[in-house]
């Protein structure tokens, strides 16, 4: 079952060969985490999927309303008889007509929605390595913070992973600095100082991102740092963890032949289960 334009049906859905997202990658989309009927950082989610949707010229419907949207989302969660943790991705695209050119920037959505494992977050994996994707490079732009339905980059990276072994690459932009992983945005615990890439340069304007800030800021004796990341910096990091919404903190254990450890991700995740009301 989906949630295609706010009513529930069958998940053979037949989109048209016109379809912009499909032909352009004209769409933007969000994934939440669902626990317990509740969406995690709804509010953020919501005021992200609008920002989004004003920066690439789409016509927000009045319909979409926070409380509109968090109802379609449990009300999908409901009739996949989903009890306790699910992953749901809302896709709004611009409807069909015209080339790059649209016809009009009137919009449609789908909702699809998985069980997930766990309501809290935990370590996904005790071994994690990554390396440098160097093919293709993330640009400095505001279209790079967005979740557009254009991820060939994070697509060919992965296939990239997969062929050499590794669990996931770390994006670089034109400056060659390192700006996130295929699969989240990347921290680096340097002594006593967590540093960041900024969005600035141009990585995503993730929610877990902008949750872990947050805790790290008011940790005792921990600086938090927004600033551009070199491959190099990497070599002399202590801890590299990726965040996202789904899996919450995944620490690199392995970058080319330097091993990290993990014992303030783990602290950090404990933190982030604690603000989290399951």
């Amino acid at each position: 079952m989906i949630n295609f334009n706010g009513t529930i049906q069958d998940s053979n859905l037949q989109l048209s060969t016109s379809n912009r997202s499909f032909l352009y990658g004209d769409g933007v989309f969000e994934t939440f985490k669902i626990v317990n009927n509740k969406i995690l950082f709804f509010e953020d989610h919501y005021f992200r999927l609008m920002a989004s949707m004003r920066i690439v010229r789409m016509d927000i419907p009045m319909s979409f309303t926070m409380e509109y949207i968090e109802e379609k989302v449990i009300e999908l969660i409901k009739a996949k008889n989903i009890q306790d943790s699910a992953r749901v991705r809302l896709t709004v695209y611009r409807n069909d007509g015209g080339f790059y050119m649209p016809t009009d920037n009137t919009v449609s959505f789908v909702m699809v929605a998985t069980a997930l494992e766990s309501m809290k977050y935990n370590i996904q994996s005790d071994r994690f390595e990554v390396d440098l994707y160097k093919d293709f490079v993330v640009t400095k732009q505001l279209l790079s913070s967005l979740k557009t339905c254009n991820k060939l980059i994070e697509v060919t990276a992965s296939i990239f992973a997969k062929e050499n072994q590794l669990d996931s690459c770390l994006l670089i932009n034109e400056e060659k600095n390192v700006v996130e992983a295929t699969n989240g945005n990347l921290f680096m615990l340097m002594g006593n100082t967590v540093i960041t890439p900024p969005i600035s340069e141009g990585c995503l304007n993730g929610i877990m991102r902008k949750q872990l800030i947050g805790i790290i800021k008011k940790l005792p004796q921990i600086a938090l740092v927004e600033a551009p990341v070199s491959p190099f910096d990497l070599q002399k990091a202590d801890e590299l963890f990726i965040t996202n919404v789904i899996i919450g903190i995944q620490p690199v254990t392995k970058y080319r032949k330097k091993e990290f450890g993990n014992l303030f991700s783990k602290q950090l995740l404990e933190k982030l289960n604690e603000v989290i009301e399951y």
